[in-house]
């Protein structure tokens, strides 16, 4: 009897643990289950404990929440001039609605990555192949709006795209380098150019600024001689004037001092007469200086005209004396 009961105990055990595997769901963090009540859509299990029907509910489809990277192989599309480039690149979605995503399409996955195909041949024939490296943001925004409207009824977001590789032919490539090299030698060539030219306008210039500052040194130069020359002349016609203005002073002086001391000398001689034997001495002295001028007279020159009466000596001091007490 106890081995039955046993067996019973262990059987409902694994009956609960059959259920408890198969029934109970833990949900992670950004993933979502969606459920099927006998083959029929129930609900969407998001993150938590949920507890399922046993043997009606069942979880058809998991989903994650998260960001997706999808690569999208590389593929053959033709330029609008003829070329074959193989383009690849990155498709970044996420799923908003688990439902339509599990049931609108049945691999949400692949058909993303064929209408990225799809779109980026039509875009790529559109464009000339120079075109196709410089028009990565016009490919990328026409591809996510494609994607984007074809997905949403499968309850996917397209959030990006991005053009991994543009890869030409060997021989495009060869030509496309061919090209580079043509263009940068011409580069190289102008940049040459320019310098050579830039460096002939800076020596035009200096040459001109050079031979600009001679001439104003040779101006400023002649400006200052001639300030220098006109400042001499100036002092020089200053200094002489000062010379006359001095020299006449000094005659001026020297003609005040004769008069002075020949007033003085009047003066003496007019109190000198007026004292005893004065007109006497006087008259001596005229006849004195009269003849010592005869004197020079002869002296000079050979000939000379003598008054009558100059050998009346007595008649000179004569003379002398009546003038010496004519009136005053």
């Amino acid at each position: 009897m106890s081995e039955a009961i046993i067996v019973v105990v262990v059987g409902v055990a694994i009956f609960f643990l059959f259920l408890f595997i198969n029934y109970v769901r833990v949900v992670p963090q950004n993933e979502a289950y969606v459920v099927e009540r006998l083959g029929k859509y129930n609900g969407t299990l998001l993150s938590g404990f949920h507890l399922l029907v046993p043997f009606l509910d069942r979880v058809a489809y998991r989903h994650t929440l998260k960001e997706q990277v999808i690569d999208v192989p590389p593929q053959v599309c033709i330029t609008r001039d003829n070329i074959s480039v193989e383009v690849d690149g990155v498709l970044y979605m996420t799923v908003m609605d688990p439902r339509n995503a599990s049931y609108g399409v049945n691999n949400y996955h692949n058909a993303a990555v064929q209408i990225s195909q799809t779109t980026m041949r039509s875009v790529i024939g559109k464009l000339e192949l120079d075109r196709t490296f410089e028009e990565r943001e016009t490919i990328n925004a026409e591809i996510i709006s494609a994607v984007d409207k074809a997905s949403a009824p499968w309850g996917i977001k397209v959030n990006r795209y991005e053009v991994k590789n543009i890869t030409p032919p060997q021989s495009i490539k060869d030509a496309m380098e061919k090209q580079m090299r043509a263009e940068r030698e011409k580069r190289a060539l102008i940049a040459e150019s320019e310098g050579d030219k830039m460096a002939k306008i800076n020596r035009a210039e200096g040459d001109k600024q050079a031979k600009i500052n001679i001439a104003e040194g040779e101006r400023q130069a002649t400006i200052n001689v001639a300030e220098g020359e006109r400042q001499q002349l100036i002092n020089i016609s200053e200094g002489e004037m000062q010379k006359r203005i001095n020299e006449a002073q000094g005659r001026a002086q020297e003609i005040l001092l004769v008069a002075e001391a020949t007033s003085r000398a009047l003066r003496q001689v007019g109190q000198a007469i007026m004292e005893t034997g004065g007109t006497e001495a006087v008259a001596l002295r005229i006849a004195e200086a009269y003849i010592a001028e005869f004197g020079k007279l002869a002296k000079a020159s050979n000939s000379m005209i003598i008054p009558t009466n100059v050998v009346d000596l007595a008649s000179m001091v004569a003379v002398g004396r009546e003038v010496v007490k004519s009136p005053r």
